[in-house]
């Protein structure tokens, strides 16, 4: 049953607002979700969201009102509400008209299916949320299995990662671990470890890459430590033609993961 909230000192407008902070997301477990496209590709992925709160004018979409009765149907809180409150719960000044409140996504290292799919990506202590959503997105478009974090790196379930991630964190895996745990779990199995770095000189083109092919990619300011290069199976880089020394860490890795499905489709 739908009901209304228009007053922001309600309490289901408190808990929601307090998800846009990381320590929050984690003692929960859930995560804010904005505008119908996004949710939109949440539905298709099978994930519903536990509250969904829209506006009056957010409703009159056909999928819109497909996303509020699927919501209901599977028991989920449906509040209409107003922009002034989608605004708050957004931190935008033009909201979404379609807010939705889901559970974490992350999938145990261990429970991880390596040969679901050719390509994973492996981020160590990556730092920006829109690298993170569009590596997300990458991902999906090559037909990856999904993301893994190493270390510390920020949180895909943040506003801006969700955002960045234009639905995708909803069909790939993601999972977090310390290095070390995903060496040990990398080599129980198949799987070809391809680091990026400028301290090699093989060209990114010359190599055959094994399926599964875990692209590792570093910190945005830092590379991947010398001792994460040593355990790569193979270094490669990109070449560089102009002034630059290095491309931004989601469009290297875009290229080295178009560049691994290209092989595997002239195959």
């Amino acid at each position: 049953m739908i009901r209304q909230i228009t007053g922001f000192s309600n309490e289901t407008v408190k808990h929601v607002r307090s998800l846009r902070d990381k320590k929050h997301r984690r003692r929960e477990g859930l995560f804010l979700a904005e505008g119908l496209r996004i949710l939109t590709e949440a539905r298709e992925a099978g994930a519903l969201p536990e509250i969904l709160f829209f506006s009056h004018d957010g409703a009159g979409h056909p999928l819109a009102q497909g996303l509020i009765a699927a919501t209901e149907h599977a028991g989920g809180d449906v509040i209409e509400t107003t922009p002034d409150i989608l605004s708050k719960l957004s931190g935008k000044e033009n909201p979404q008209t379609l807010v939705g409140v889901y559970r974490d996504r992350l999938t145990p290292l261990d429970q991880l299916n390596r040969n679901a799919s050719g390509i994973w990506v492996v981020a160590q202590a990556l730092r920006d949320p829109g690298n993170l959503g569009t590596i997300l997105r990458t991902g999906d478009a090559v037909g990856g299995g999904g993301l893994i974090l190493v270390d510390d790196c920020v949180d895909p379930f943040s506003v801006e990662a969700v955002r960045a991630s234009m639905g995708a964190l909803f069909t790939q895996r993601i999972a977090a671990a310390r290095w070390e745990q995903f060496v040990a779990w990398l080599r129980g199995g198949p799987g070809q470890l391809i680091g990026t770095s400028l301290r090699t000189e093989t060209d990114y083109q010359t190599p055959r890459y094994a399926a599964p092919t875990f692209i590792l990619v570093g910190n945005e300011a830092q590379g991947l430590p010398r001792l994460y290069e040593d355990e790569c199976d193979l270094l490669v880089k990109m070449p560089m033609l102009g002034k630059a020394d290095s491309l931004n860490a989601a469009i290297a890795t875009a290229v080295m993961a178009y560049e691994v499905l290209n092989q595997r489709r002239k195959a």
